[in-house]
């Protein structure tokens, strides 16, 4: 086996938006509430191991605008990468798969969400960056010692 084939390598294979969803409950009389809307974001991260160097990498973002008691709209995305990953030492990859690879999807998503906010007839939600190495930190945390995957 050459040298080249025992370096270290990272390369995106693919990224691509998995599923986006819009509700509207209470179009149109919605959009004649005067209120500015409460926004509410939940953000999950997972991965999955597809092949022996490939990996699957998906953010979900679930945001929710109420006015009142009432649901203005609420947005699902998942946006996903595909990536691999060779010749890479475990703590590294984990590493990777928790903080780098959200770090390249998590654009993607904000952009998605953001378009199809507007494209609804709202203004537009700009999402927050997030520190991705603390949310995977934070995931470690709650995950069972014997349980590395990531």
């Amino acid at each position: 086996m050459s040298d080249a084939n025992l370096q270290p390598a990272f390369q995106i294979q693919r990224l691509y938006l998995k599923n986006l969803s819009l509700q509207q409950p209470n179009s149109p009389a919605i959009f004649l509430e005067q209120d500015a809307p409460n926004i509410e974001v939940a953000v999950d991260v997972s991965d999955e191991q597809l092949a022996a160097s490939t990996y699957e990498s998906v953010i979900t973002i679930k945001v929710t605008a109420r006015i009142g008691d009432k649901v203005a709209f609420l947005v699902e995305g998942k946006q996903a990468g595909i990536f691999e990953a060779r010749n890479i030492a475990p703590d590294q990859l984990a590493l990777l798969r928790g903080i780098g690879c959200p770090n390249i999807i998590y654009p993607y998503l904000r952009a998605n969400i953001a378009d199809i906010i507007t494209r609804a007839g709202f203004p537009p939600v700009h999402l927050s960056e997030i520190n991705f190495e603390v949310f995977h930190q934070q995931r470690m945390a709650k995950q069972p010692q014997g349980d590395l995957a990531g």
